[in-house]
Order: structure tokens, then sequence, then C-alpha cells
């Protein structure tokens, strides 16, 4: 009776999902050349746009997903402000975005895009404020008493 074994011998690990393991270096690689590839053509500013006009958006972060037909965009406009217009506008203009920048990059196919508002910013912000608060400034004072 023969024993099925693994090719390179030794028992088999249990398979973790994709996303316990976070994004692959292809991922990662690909995520860049796209971000580099849509900030080039966004700042060609070939968009006729009334609500994209001098506009200025900060791409911070393209993940595609592990089968690379899908690219999330996450992005902020400059100042933070009118956000959620601006990120409407560029899912309008998202077939003509991906267009452009399938002319950028070298790859099988170009990913369809989905953009969404960067909260890390938001959330930075909101962290270093609490930070700043008297009641936090009050708890970092040394207390004499607890030396001794």
């Amino acid at each position: 009776m023969s024993r099925h074994r693994s090719p390179r011998g030794g028992s088999r690990r249990p398979s973790q999902s994709r996303r316990e393991l976070g994004p692959s270096q292809r991922q990662l690689r690909v995520g860049e050349a796209l971000r580099h590839a849509l900030a080039d053509v966004l700042r060609r500013n070939d968009l006729r746009d009334p609500e994209l006009d001098g506009v200025s958006v900060t791409i911070t972060q393209v993940k595609p997903s592990a089968d690379m037909r899908y690219a999330t965009v996450y992005c902020e406009p400059l100042g933070g402000k009118n956000a959620a217009a601006i990120i409407t506008a560029l899912n309008r203009h998202k077939g003509f975005l991906r267009g452009e920048m399938g002319k950028l990059i070298s790859t099988k196919f170009t990913p369809d895009l989905r953009f969404v508002e960067d909260q890390s910013f938001a959330e930075a912000e909101k962290i270093e404020n609490i930070l700043k608060s008297p009641e936090v400034a009050r708890d970092l004072v040394a207390d004499p008493e607890e030396d001794e």
C-alpha cells in the first residue's frame, strides 16, 4: 500500500487564506506601477470635468486584487475639501483613466479601477488631536510621588 506524499516530502501545512497573509510581492509591485501611471495621467490634466478642473489629487495607494483584474485607488484631494464630489468625478471617468494608464504600463491587462477616499489622513489628525488634548498631557506629566 503506497502513501501519497507531498512532492517535497513531509506533511503539508494547513493553507491560510490570502487575506491573512497580506498582499503578494507582485501585487505590491503592480500597485506601485499603477499608482505612478495614474499620477502621470492626472498630472497631464486631460480630464474635462468642472469638478476636477484645477484640483490636485494625491494618489496615496493602489491595491490590486489577487487576480489583478480590479484595483482600489486610495486618493485624497489636496486640502481634503470636496472629497466626495471629487471621488465621484474620478469614478465617473475611470474608463478613460484606465485606457490612458494602459498606454503607460506593461501588464497583460489594465485593472478596472475603483476610487475611494483615503481616510488615513483624517485618522492621523484625529490621533494627533487626542494626543494634544489636556487630558492626555495631564497623564503624561510625571507624578513626583510615584518616583519615591
